[in-house]
């Protein structure tokens, strides 16, 4: 079931982001924020996905205009103006929920909700380094275009000393696709 993200959620979805993306990936603050930022016209794009009352998977979205532009943006490139623009933030799977097309699912809810608010594309920065390249793949399958890669995206001196990568530890050199999905 994908249902909209909730409060009562942040808990799970703080401890599974650390689980697949690493210690420090998220904390309540952070999640906060971010639920805030993906709520525009009483329309929430953040979702959940749950099995057998478990949250197994979430995507985390900010609204178009309600996030900033940062060096890992090639604007230019996109040929949509900026405020149009949302951000898919993350979209984790649990990985035993894995293969069963959950990503697709939750991208899917968040685009009718960012596209009920007003966007016209979302952009996104994807793992390459996820099991398989999931990340890219499910994200070209929903029409997403290759912009850029810009590798260390998450290495710490971005993203804080807290973080560590499930792959690279302390030294995250994992590579950010910057993928446009226009609606």
């Amino acid at each position: 079931m994908i249902r909209e993200l909730t409060h009562a959620d942040f808990d799970t979805v703080i401890a599974l982001g650390e689980e697949v993306h690493g210690s420090g990936y998220m904390d309540l603050a952070e999640l906060t924020a971010i639920y805030h930022k993906g709520i525009k016209n009483g329309i929430n794009a953040n979702f959940v996905a749950i099995e057998n009352d478990q949250l197994i998977g979430f995507r985390l979205t900010y609204a178009a205009g309600q996030w900033p532009q940062d060096q890992w943006c090639t604007v230019d490139k996109w040929g949509v103006a900026f405020e149009d623009v949302c951000y898919f933030k993350s979209n984790t799977i649990a990985e035993s929920a894995r293969g069963k097309g959950l990503g697709g699912q939750l991208l899917a809810a968040s685009k009718a909700a960012v596209i009920a608010q007003g966007a016209k594309a979302g952009v996104s920065h994807l793992w390459q380094q996820s099991p398989n390249n999931a990340a890219v793949r499910y994200f070209t399958k929903a029409g997403g275009v290759l912009i850029a890669e810009h590798p260390q995206r998450w290495h710490q001196r971005y993203m804080g000393e807290e973080y560590i990568c499930v792959i690279c530890d302390h030294d995250c050199h994992c590579v950010a696709c910057e993928m446009l999905l226009t609606f």
